[in-house]
């Protein structure tokens, strides 16, 4: 009997998904970490090249503000999310207004710019984690300087209320939505996202009703998934979502400190995507949607680097490159003339994804300890 209880397990306690997100951020040198940042500069300002909703061309500013994080972090939080590494339990509402003029310090009003991008670490207009008149200031001001504003939001925080509120103050205003997955499994058991497509569906509806454009995030490879896996249902899911968004953005996994994929990826059992894998995807869906009114961008994080979307090195700059290019003319063209030698390996590591039994997938990074795997049900 000893010997059978080995091969199954130590016969220590069982440990939900949530427990395995929260166990690290609570301990004393992540609050040490945390309560380190200076609660009344922003995270981080830049500027970038980006497209206006009518398609034209333009500048747009992006602020991360240090905030109190987000409410589904607070209770459980996504497996793959890494922003409570940059947020303070103590942020004030005088200290988010001196994070809003600090970044307006530092791009001199957003000179040049006809977007804003404002991140909050979870939902702009959630009443806990941001101050009420706080929010009610940068709507005002973004609306009064004529910049379109892009905030991020949960599904689930997206109130009918709350949303008529926000149309009042910022009619021109892009809400993005982590949806990650259009599926409830992947949703719960590899993201443990803390809602469902339905409660996403709403969330478009009421939106909609209020006149905000509709941005929707989907996550490529998230954890417990194959390479062959993601690129069979990212792919879906994009011909899904692209009718009921006005942008679609297809985010590659990037490893962040502190999370379940960096669990997964320290201990060898987690690669982040083939960049290959993207294009795929591209050319898979790019007729599939191209009578959406929709917008898609693929935009890998940290791309070209072993902690996000990489081929083998030699030719991750020049892919990445015309990845980028893409999401701005969305031609196929773009990916003319591309190859190196890595992709034959890709190409395999795909077929056996789809055709062996090993749900995790069978690249070399994801093969962990072999008794673990002898245990696993």
């Amino acid at each position: 009997m000893g010997d059978a209880c080995g091969m199954m397990g130590d016969g220590s306690k069982a440990v939900k998904i949530h427990h395995l997100v929260k166990a690290r951020e609570n301990t004393p040198e992540s609050i040490q970490r945390r309560e380190s940042w200076d609660a009344s500069k922003p995270a981080t300002v830049y500027i970038t090249p980006e497209r206006m909703p009518d398609g034209t061309h333009c500048k747009a500013a992006t602020v991360i503000l240090r905030t109190r994080g987000c409410a589904w972090w607070w209770k459980s939080g996504c497996t793959f999310c890494g922003y409570f590494n940059d947020v303070r339990d103590d942020v004030s509402a005088e200290d988010m207004f001196e994070q809003w003029e600090d970044a307006k310090r530092q791009t001199n009003d957003f000179e040049g710019c006809s977007m804003v991008k404002v991140y909050t670490s979870g939902t702009f207009f959630e009443d806990q984690e941001n101050p009420v008149e706080w929010q009610e200031h940068v709507l005002r001001e973004t609306h009064e300087m004529g910049l379109h504003l892009v905030i991020e939001a949960q599904a689930h925080l997206c109130k009918p209320e709350k949303l008529a509120w926000l149309s009042s103050l910022q009619p021109d205003c892009t809400v993005a939505i982590g949806l990650e997955a259009y599926d409830d499994a992947v949703l719960r058991f590899h993201v443990n996202k803390g809602f469902s497509t339905k409660t996403w569906r709403k969330s478009v509806e009421d939106l909609r009703a209020n006149g905000l454009r509709v941005k929707t995030y989907l996550i490529f490879k998230p954890p417990f998934m194959s390479e062959g896996d993601a690129l069979e249902h990212t792919s879906k899911w994009l011909v899904d979502v692209a009718p009921m968004s006005d942008e679609v953005s297809i985010n590659p996994m990037n490893i962040q400190n502190r999370t379940i994929v960096d669990r997964l990826f320290r201990n060898r059992e987690y690669r982040p995507p083939w960049l290959w894998s993207l294009i795929e995807m591209i050319e898979r869906t790019h007729e599939k949607t191209s009578n959406d009114d929709a917008r898609i961008i693929v935009h890998p994080t940290a791309a070209g680097k072993i902690r996000g979307s990489h081929n083998c090195g030699k030719c991750d700059k020049e892919v990445v490159a015309a990845i980028e290019r893409y999401s701005v003319s969305r031609n196929l063209a773009e990916f003319k003339g591309l190859g190196c030698d890595c992709k034959a390996t890709w190409r395999a590591e795909i077929d056996s994804d789809l055709n062996l039994p090993t749900p995790l997938g069978t690249g070399r990074d994801r093969r962990g300890n072999r008794v673990d795997r002898m245990r696993a049900p």
